[in-house]
């Protein structure tokens, strides 16, 4: 690509203002090219706003792991468990779960882990680089996580999970009961064991350090508008998307990056993704609800606790619910009922309950790459739970494959087309 034609809106439109596509936008800024960002809502206004903030370089594992996979009948017996179907959206589900069910199979998860802990490692450098650059740095918190546990064997169940994060060079210390205190004071003694992972590292909030990188995407001539995109469709030499209200724009490259709402725009190029939507819920406390020194994660459970400057996040959990449900906010109310449980004096009022839509891919790994029919579309959606912290290593693999340059990890466990076995 030489330069912006005339007859073109940008060279490059993204579609999707979350944590992704700023990145995506903020690297491809940098490069010279002249990006434009649709979102219906704005800059990390929807699901970027309300993660729980961690920057989760040493989570490796595919969610259909040995231990996930055998708390599944206890979880789904609980209506506000950690993981929630809704009976009426079981059966348009049932394909997803069955490739779901598959990608815990030894080989699959095998490569998955392997492609995740490439991801997840690129993903550090690449956000350590850009804080540098953007100098973003005070909104890093490098303190850790605890995961807890209140009991011996929900403690050995999860030994597998460390032994394979063992095997990338993942350090972890586990804390016998009378440790966990000099990590966490004030915890309930219903937790017995615990487990210190140093490398965990979260951010001041989320919504904030995704708008700072836009801040510098912005300085760079990235543009935004405020949009809904109908449909988007190959024209010529280029890519014409189709907005709510009749307008038309246009542009030499697109990159869909839509989130949970993207498997329409790959369906439109010849790419039957199988995304699905996982909600996700949080309630988010004022500042001082409690002294938490660093994110706590209760896997049994499902939900963490992050200390955020703007408060207190409790959330997590997951609902199979797709995009059109009205939100079950019982499922926030319940996880901070089991937080106040956990935390002895924890100060529960004034909270603020949130809805988010994660994209899921039943391999937990998201799909970046190009469309296979149409080179002048890319894909970068499905991140489930990691969007946050695989978003600048997304950012610097959309940026090479646009400038044509190799990728830094060998990329083909991303591609869309490997639901077909291409």
């Amino acid at each position: 690509m030489t330069g912006l034609e005339p007859a073109r809106d940008s060279q490059v439109i993204v579609i999707g203002g979350g944590i992704v596509g700023v990145a995506i936008a903020a690297y491809l800024a940098e490069a010279g090219r002249k990006v434009l960002i649709l979102d219906r809502s704005g800059i990390c206004e929807e699901t970027s706003s309300g993660n729980a903030g961690a920057l989760a370089f040493t989570d490796i594992l595919p969610l259909a792991h040995k231990d996930m996979l055998s708390k599944l009948p206890r979880w789904l017996l609980d209506p506000l468990g950690p993981l929630s179907i809704p009976p009426a959206y079981l059966p348009r589900l049932l394909p997803w779960l069955w490739r779901f069910l598959r990608a815990g199979r030894p080989g699959k998860f095998e490569a998955a882990v392997s492609a995740q802990a490439a991801l997840t490692k690129l993903s550090e450098l690449e956000w350590m680089d850009l804080m540098g650059r953007f100098n973003m740095r005070h909104m890093l918190r490098e303190d850790g996580c605890l995961e807890l546990y209140e009991s011996e064997a929900e403690f050995r169940a999860s030994e597998a999970g460390w032994k394979l994060r063992e095997r990338f060079d993942i350090p972890f210390h586990h804390l016998e009961k009378q440790e966990i205190a000099q990590y966490q004071p004030g915890l309930s003694d219903a937790i017995v064991r615990a487990t210190f992972v140093p490398g965990w590292k979260t951010v001041s909030d989320p919504q904030r350090v995704g708008q700072a990188v836009w801040a510098q995407a912005e300085a760079q001539g990235a543009r935004f508008v405020p949009a809904t995109v109908q449909a988007a469709v190959k024209e010529g030499d280029g890519v014409t998307l189709f907005l709510e209200g009749g307008k038309r724009l246009s542009c030499d490259l697109l990159v869909v990056a839509a989130g949970a709402w993207s498997k329409q725009f790959a369906a439109s190029f010849g790419d039957r993704v199988p995304l699905e939507t996982e909600r996700g819920y949080n309630t988010t406390l004022p500042p001082g609800a409690f002294d938490v020194k660093r994110q706590l994660i209760f896997g049994g459970h499902g939900f963490v606790i992050t200390p955020l400057e703007t408060g207190l996040r409790i959330g997590g959990a997951v609902e199979l619910g797709g995009l059109r449900r009205p939100p079950n906010y019982a499922r926030s109310r319940a996880m901070l009922d089991k937080a106040a449980r956990f935390l002895p004096g924890m100060k529960t009022e004034g909270g603020r309950q949130w809805m988010g839509y994660r994209p899921s891919l039943p391999d937990s790994l998201p799909v970046i790459g190009r469309s296979r029919n149409e080179p002048r579309v890319l894909y970068a959606f499905g991140h489930g739970h990691l969007g946050l912290t695989e978003s600048a290593a997304t950012g610097r693999l959309i940026r090479d494959l646009v400038l044509d340059r190799p990728p830094p990890i060998d990329i083909k466990p991303y591609r869309a087309a490997r639901f077909w076995g291409h």
